[in-house]
């Protein structure tokens, strides 16, 4: 019984694989493409309407918040006794140069650089 069984689920999963196999070389044979991928499944993620651009600590309890909303800024003040709104309605610069502007530049070389030394070479030179 189980050997019947096994040869069941055997043959079962033999079919599903020619299957797949067969869509997948007709799939291929009509589009031109053989990328094996879940892109249907998983679309990309839509870019955020709503972000935390910036945040500084006022004292121990506050805190100063500029959120960004639909390319549009607000200033907030949390953590007191009442969550205030400062400005509202700012002007925001483009996302793309928001995002340009994070770029690190080169740090600058040291003032005083000495030349690199191999692993053998003295200290005291």
């Amino acid at each position: 019984m189980v050997d019947l069984l096994a040869w069941g689920l055997f043959w079962v999963l033999l079919l599903a694989a020619a299957m797949f196999a067969g869509l997948w070389t007709y799939r291929a044979f009509t589009t031109g493409d053989t990328r094996f991928n879940f892109a249907w499944l998983f679309p990309p993620r839509p870019e955020p309407r709503l972000g935390v651009m910036e945040q500084a600590s006022v004292d121990r309890s506050r805190r100063l918040v500029l959120i960004r909303r639909d390319d549009v800024e607000h200033l907030i003040m949390t953590g007191g006794p009442v969550d205030v709104v400062i400005e509202t309605n700012i002007a925001a610069a483009p996302r793309e140069a928001v995002e340009d502007h994070d770029e690190r530049q080169e740090p600058t070389p040291p003032v005083f650089a000495r030349s690199p030394r191999g692993f053998g070479q003295a200290v005291n030179e």
